[in-house]
């Protein structure tokens, strides 16, 4: 199963939040928090029951429940969210620790996105390089798309390839001029996947519950679709197929020479 396949198959397993005995313009709120994620909102009335409360499912099969009051935790009394930092959950700029939706997040291994920009992106993906850099052991993957895109990361990838137990691998199309390297491994894939693709992925350095994976596809210019995941079978199963796929592809070593 490809990267793209893999996207693909979780956009399939779409999760159903049930909100039940609310003010429809509770329902809309939460449309509205949850408009970039593969989560469908409805409402229900019941003839008994307690008020405001919501049930998430996913293919039929029950995940949690949890009140509308927690649910809406994480706004203002004017609405609005916090803007704390946002942990360990690459939820892009601005997220908070007590962001809205967050007792239903994190239920969801694989929580899937909708349009982020290059900027959502980056703030995504620098959570989980900060998590490879804080545990300064395993494996981190990451593709690139392009040379050229990769060559205005080098900096960021040498400084964390310098960690010496943690072993870098960079992924790009052979679009652009090759960064000078010298802590990491660039892998160069002549794939449509790679060109169309930003992903990372951390093994997590022994540590089952610091693995984490963030993979898209730029389904229209500057706009990408994906998840990420803190499945540590969803974690392994990216970066051995990067492993099997591409890891004999044309590389550089430390010195900067192919090999």
């Amino acid at each position: 199963m490809s990267l793209i396949e893999l996207i693909a198959g979780v956009e399939a397993h779409e999760a159903t939040l049930t909100v039940f005995n609310a003010d429809p313009a509770v329902t809309d709120e939460l449309r509205e928090h949850f408009a970039d994620r593969n989560v469908r909102i409805v409402d229900d009335q019941t003839a008994s029951g307690p008020e405001g409360f919501a049930v998430l499912a996913r293919d039929g099969e029950f995940v949690t429940a949890v009140t509308v009051d927690d649910l809406l935790s994480g706004s203002g009394g004017d609405g609005t969210t916090g803007t704390g930092s946002g942990g360990d959950a690459p939820e892009g700029a601005g997220a908070s620790e007590e962001r809205v939706g967050r007792p239903v997040l994190d239920h969801l291994d694989e929580t899937m996105f909708t349009s982020y920009s290059r900027e959502d992106m980056v703030a995504a993906s620098r959570e989980i390089e900060d998590r490879a850099w804080r545990v300064g052991d395993g494996a981190l993957h990451a593709g690139f798309q392009t040379l050229d895109v990769l060559t205005g990361e080098a900096d960021t990838y040498d400084l964390l390839g310098e960690k010496e137990r943690l072993d870098v691998h960079a992924y790009a199309a052979d679009e652009g001029e090759a960064p000078d390297v010298e802590h990491y491994t660039v892998h160069v894939g002549e794939t449509a996947e790679i060109r169309e693709t930003w992903f990372v992925a951390y093994d997590g350095g022994g540590y089952e519950d610091a693995k984490c994976a963030l993979l898209a596809e730029e389904r229209s210019p500057g706009e990408f679709y994906g998840f990420w995941s803190y499945d540590p079978e969803t974690v392994d199963y990216i970066i051995d197929y990067l492993t099997e796929r591409y890891g004999g592809s044309q590389q550089t070593d430390e010195g900067g020479e192919t090999v």
